[in-house]
């Protein structure tokens, strides 16, 4: 008979789901990383799991785990949990595409959760003896109570907005490959950063202050931008951008007909393909735990 305490991890991938044999004090990152692999061998061709495949859910979030960073915040997790509850996995592949209907889609996984059906707002209740009700103060209560009816969903999305929570998807920019970028219509082009731009060649090593930028946005020229099974050209500037290593603005939303459910901010599809990008949430915070806005 199977150990009812055996120590279990739940596992969901865009099209199947499993579990594993895990110990908060016996397994570590790479043991982790390397069970998921031996395990989804052939689903992905003989790939190693490593950083950017794993996902894990906590507080109704879904969380990375692509460090030893991550992992010892996911470790400290586990003991606040409560008796029997399993810790949940979300793996798949961030170079491949999530699969689109009519394949088959596991709804476990955390980009294929049905969503939420929007909250009906109260009715307020009808009777002659209300009517009746004519004080200054119950006038008042009445216009409250009318502006309290906006769904909770509603209030919850324009306040994610108001502490400024942004979509960053991953794509190979030039030579680069795998890099994180901000995907926001906000901006007009495409960005990089300098320390990008340094690091990766794109402008000299020799770049001092007066060139380059400093005093306003540069042209870079155009490059090869790839998100998904799609490459585009796309001219490419310069900033002081500090947060981000590439911006992709409206000139990379309208050329391959970026589509965003308002509801699901990370539902992200390429219009020109038909893909569903892997998008991630990113809310910036200072030193001192202070929201940082981007603008």
């Amino acid at each position: 008979m199977a150990d009812p305490q055996l120590p279990i991890l739940e596992v969901h991938t865009p099209s199947s789901s499993f579990a594993i044999v895990y110990s908060n004090s016996e397994d570590s990152l790479e043991t982790l990383y390397d069970k998921l692999t031996r395990k989804l061998y052939n689903a992905y061709n003989g790939q190693v799991v490593g950083p950017e495949w794993v996902k894990y859910s906590w507080n109704d979030s879904t969380w990375n785990l692509d460090d030893e960073s991550d992992y010892t915040i996911f470790v400290w997790r586990q003991k606040s949990v409560e008796a029997g509850t399993r810790p949940v996995l979300h793996v798949h592949d961030p170079h491949q595409p999530l699969p689109r209907a009519p394949a088959y889609q596991n709804p476990s996984y955390y980009q294929f959760r049905p969503k939420p059906l929007p909250q009906t707002p109260p009715r307020a209740a009808s009777g002659g003896s209300q009517k009746s009700v004519r004080s200054g103060k119950s006038r008042k209560t009445t216009k409250s109570e009318t502006k309290d009816a906006i769904p909770d969903h509603r209030k919850h999305f324009e306040e994610f907005h108001s502490q400024n929570g942004v979509r960053t998807i991953l794509g190979n920019i030039g030579p680069v490959q795998n890099v994180r970028m901000l995907l926001k219509n906000g901006y007009r082009h495409v960005y990089i950063s300098r320390k990008f731009a340094l690091r990766h060649g794109f402008i000299p090593a020799d770049a001092t202050p007066g060139h380059y930028g400093y005093s306003g946005l540069v042209n870079l020229g155009s490059w090869p931008i790839k998100v998904g099974r799609n490459k585009t050209m796309h001219t490419v500037y310069l900033s002081e951008e500090a947060h981000f290593d590439v911006v992709l603005g409206r000139s990379f939303w309208e050329a391959r007909q970026i589509k965003v459910d308002p509801l699901d901010l990370t539902d992200v599809v390429c219009g020109d393909t038909g893909e569903k990008i892997d998008c991630e949430l990113v809310i910036l915070k200072d030193g001192k735990g202070q929201i940082v806005t981007v603008t």
